[in-house]
């Protein structure tokens, strides 16, 4: 995302969560929360010589994930190289995603069994750590894709945000805006996520979506600023929920595949 993006999801947030907060309650009925989806990711920092190697190991997994696909066990799977790399950051990640933690389990189970887990790219990492999360509002388009764009940001409410803000927002302004641009074809797939296994703080939340090429990246820009424009007058509803001021985001390439 780039920083004019960042700048307007600060403001179309609250014009947007204001917007809707007027509207009828059958308006805001439309979305609702949805079964939850637990998503398992490991990220890895993998030396710069090996990252062909680590595109090699990604691809080596599919035909077990293919078949965990096909079996109905995980609903999608995929793997990540970060675009906007940090000094201290991780470069790739791979995930698979679920309708229950023993179908998240599973795959992590043959993983182990299989050697998969333990390869000569995976043991070059300078740093490795997984996440498991949960996510109650998503879409998506199926099918398999290739050089995928994957944005993704992450967010902290504030100690005194209500305990429903999470589904608060996704409701009434991540969600309908995500929606939109599934329907136009700008996204393939979309969610909010909170962590399932906390190993970060509790009040953080995350959203990502997913394109298939960096066209979309500008299409979710005019998206936003038009929104922006045809909400001038918005008010502090987010901002009292959201601390911005430790908002982050990240920028992938992506491969991804969704039943």
């Amino acid at each position: 995302m780039n920083r004019n993006l960042s700048k307007y999801m600060v403001v179309i947030c609250a014009v947007a969560v204001v917007a809707v907060w007027a509207m009828p309650l059958a308006a805001q009925s439309e979305v609702k929360e949805k079964a939850p989806m637990y998503s398992y990711v490991g990220e890895w920092a993998i030396p710069r010589a090996q990252w062909a190697e680590m595109d090699k190991t990604a691809a080596a997994d599919d035909a077990m994930l293919q078949k965990a696909l096909a079996s109905g066990t995980i609903i999608g799977y995929g793997d990540d190289h970060v675009v906007v790399h940090q000094s201290d950051g991780i470069t790739h990640d791979d995930w698979w995603s679920s309708m229950s933690m023993a179908g998240l389990m599973s795959i992590l189970d043959q993983f182990y069994k299989s050697g998969n887990s333990m390869t000569p790219v995976l043991d070059s990492a300078t740093k490795h750590f997984d996440a498991v999360y949960v996510s109650r509002y998503y879409n998506w388009k199926p099918g398999s894709w290739k050089g995928l764009y994957g944005h993704g940001s992450m967010y902290h409410l504030k100690a005194d945000a209500p305990d429903d803000a999470v589904a608060v927002l996704s409701k009434n302004l991540f969600v309908p805006f995500a929606e939109k641009l599934l329907a136009d074809g700008t996204i393939v797939e979309y969610e909010m996520d909170v962590e399932a296994i906390h190993t970060d703080n509790p009040n953080t939340f995350f959203f990502y979506y997913l394109c298939s090429n960096a066209e979309c990246l500008d299409k979710v820009n005019t998206a936003l600023s038009a929104w922006m424009k045809n909400n001038p007058m918005g008010g502090p509803a987010i901002s009292a929920m959201v601390d911005f001021s430790t908002h982050r985001d990240v920028l992938l390439r992506s491969n991804a595949t969704f039943k």
